[in-house]
Order: C-alpha cells, then structure tokens, then sequence
C-alpha cells in the first residue's frame, strides 16, 4: 500500500481496519470479553504498523498503544482510535460501532476518516455527504449509556428528541448522514474519541466545539477531553444557549 494523500490514507486504514474487525466478529463464536480486546489489538496493530511504514516520520496517538511524549513536539501526530464503541462491537447485532483515523498538524486537525464497518460507508473530512434538509423536531444524539444530565432539560427547551446510540463515531457520522442534527456528549472522552468525528463533521461543515462554545484543541499533554458538541451550524447557538440554562 502507498498513498501521497493524508485524506485517502486514513481511508484506506479505517476501512481496511473495518475489514479485519469484521472478519474477526464473524469467525467462530468468543466471549464478548475476548471479542473486544481481540478486535481492540488487531486493529491497533494493523493501524499502528500500517503508519509506521508509510509515514514514518509522523507520531501518533492510539487509544490502546502506550503514549509518547516524543508526540508533543512533533509537527504532524495521527490520532486513532481502532475499535470506538467496544461494547457494541461485542453485540453482534448491533452495528453502532467505529474506527477513528484523523492527523493533526501544527495545532490543527487537516484529515481524517470514520469507517462503519457495520453500515457499510467510510466517511471522510475531504468528500463527507452533501447535508441533507433538517427535520422539524431536532433529533439529538446522546450516549446510550450516560447522557447529558441536562440533556432533557435542553431538548425540552427546543423541542427536541434525545436519540441513544452508541459510539462517538457513529453519533457524529449519523449528524453528518442526516439521521439526526446534534450529538452532544457531557462526561468524559479522549481526544481519539472525537478527533476524527471531528474533522469529518467540520469538512461537511457542521458546527464542533465544547459545550460552552469554546473550541475543542488535540494533541495536549493529557489527552482528556471533558464534553461535546456536534450539531448543524443553525442550532448551535439554540443548542449551547440551552445548555448553559440547563447546566
């Protein structure tokens, strides 16, 4: 594999990432413990391994490899995220599930790629879907597991409907998709969580940001990132206006 392109690379990776991840949940049955950490490895490896070869000069920062500081002071930094949304994953009937490719460059995220192995498509930041029309009552996307305290406050505010679903990827890609308007997330993430989501929704030119507006920065010392927001550019400010009455 060779490719001059950031955006087609971290498209090539997440989709063939996909490929193994979904040829591992085929095989023969394995406790959803072993699914997991298996599909977490092998994706990793093959992510981690494929960047070496092909951009060896550039750091990167992975949910399952050990954290190098060395990534600090490097100019270009790929944050990966190889298997979001483990639990659904390991739920062989649900395909709300991730890989997270995305590069940081001097301060600021320039690429990246979502695939969706279990729905088929790998969005990228450079060609994401044409935003379809919105629907009347805003649909919002929270964490199947541990919405927004205030996240019913806030669709009471704007006549909304709160959506569980899991994984940062998926949410974000269904905002981009058109399957909802929002996804808003207040509990704790890391930055290869939401970096690739992130630069993927900004290229079909969805509004990104903490939930007090304020912008979301990767490749800190910690990478620790507290909440989010994803939404169309028209309700960002109803949204965040709801969020800080409701907080």
């Amino acid at each position: 594999m060779t490719c001059d392109s950031d955006v087609e690379l971290a498209r090539l990776l997440a989709t063939h990432a996909g490929v193994i991840l979904l040829r591992l949940r085929t095989r023969k049955p394995m406790p959803a413990s072993r699914l997991k950490a298996d599909g977490d490895r092998r994706s990793h490896d093959f992510l981690t391994a494929a960047l070496a070869k092909l951009r060896p000069a550039d750091a990167v920062l992975s949910e399952e490899g050990a954290d190098d500081a060395a990534r600090l002071s490097a100019r270009r930094v790929w944050i990966v995220d190889p298997l979001d949304g483990t639990r659904e994953y390991s739920e062989l009937d649900r395909d709300d599930w991730a890989i997270h490719v995305a590069l940081w460059e001097d301060g600021e995220l320039v690429a990246g790629a979502v695939a969706l192995p279990g729905l088929g498509p790998t969005l990228t930041s450079e060609q994401p879907p044409q935003l379809r029309p919105a629907a009347a009552k805003p649909r919002i996307l929270v964490s199947r597991s541990r919405p927004p305290a205030y996240a019913e406050a806030v669709a009471e505010k704007l006549g909304a409907e709160l959506l569980p679903m899991g994984s940062a990827g998926a949410k974000a890609m269904a905002v981009v998709r058109g399957q909802a308007e929002a996804y808003l997330h207040d509990g704790g993430q890391y930055e290869w969580d939401s970096a690739a989501p992130v630069v993927v929704a900004r290229g079909a030119g969805l509004h990104t940001s903490r939930v007090d507006g304020s912008p979301l920065s990767y490749n800190n010392p910690n990478p620790y990132q507290p909440d989010l927001l994803i939404c169309r550019p028209e309700l960002a400010t109803p949204i965040l206006s709801a969020i800080a009455a409701s907080k």
